[in-house]
């Protein structure tokens, strides 16, 4: 189970949001000093999230992710946030990035999907974010009427590996995971699932821990971190 520090950028800085929202975003420094500031700290993986790709529907820091790239060469960085087309995932890939996270458009291409699936199957993630079970697009601002476990299926045929499940009513507000929707989604699929969204104490990463499912690939872990409610130090023991 990998410990994912989380770096959202959206006008060129660090932020958290709260439930997915650009209006109530904090503020916590630069992208560089914050990939920089986990690595130092034993991160092996980094999750970005290009939230100002993900509000426009292209990604808009490609340079900035090829920086953090070069600044941290000992780490991997998986990224997210407005991916749609297959000449912007090998742009990532060119820029350093290991894995591209895919969201809306597994909603709304399911051929491109496929297609990234079947030409990158090992740097292809799918984002799955969900609020009351129904998965959320365009930055979380539109409700696809689809259930995350009937997505995930379909993603399974589709040729997925790996998707990343959030429950976005829990992000950014420290009350904990959703651990029962991350069982429900290894027990319904064959995929690998990293958790993510609510996170908010080093508790939290044991009762995933103790979901005890070798397809449980890992946490991602934000506003606690920024917060110094998670030491990573106390975290990466978890990884495994």
């Amino acid at each position: 189970m990998n410990i994912y520090p989380a770096i959202d950028i959206l006008g060129g800085k660090a932020v958290r949001l709260k439930q997915g929202r650009a209006a109530d975003a904090t503020v916590y420094g630069q992208p560089l000093e914050m990939a920089q500031r986990w690595v130092q700290k034993g991160a092996a993986w980094l999750h970005v999230v290009d939230l100002d790709g993900a509000f426009e529907g292209k990604p808009r820091n490609i340079g900035l992710l090829r920086e953090m790239a070069a600044a941290v060469p000992m780490a991997k960085i998986q990224v997210g946030g407005g991916v749609r087309r297959m000449s912007v995932v090998e742009s990532l890939l060119d820029a350093g990035i290991q894995r591209v996270v895919l969201g809306t458009a597994a909603v709304q291409d399911p051929d491109f999907v496929k297609h990234a699936l079947a030409e990158r199957t090992h740097n292809i993630a799918i984002g799955i974010d969900a609020r009351d079970g129904n998965v959320r697009v365009s930055g979380w601002t539109e409700d696809s009427k689809i259930c995350a476990i009937d997505l995930a299926k379909r993603l399974q045929d589709l040729g997925a590996h790996l998707v990343i499940y959030t429950d976005i009513a829990r992000d950014g507000i420290l009350t904990g995971p959703n651990v029962e929707a991350t069982k429900q989604m290894l027990d319904n699929t064959e995929l690998h699932v990293i958790a993510s969204g609510g996170v908010s104490s080093i508790v939290d990463v044991q009762h995933l821990a103790e979901l005890d499912n070798w397809r449980l690939e890992g946490v991602i872990i934000g506003k606690a971190l920024y917060e110094g409610l998670i030491q990573l130090e106390e975290a990466l023991p978890y990884a495994r």
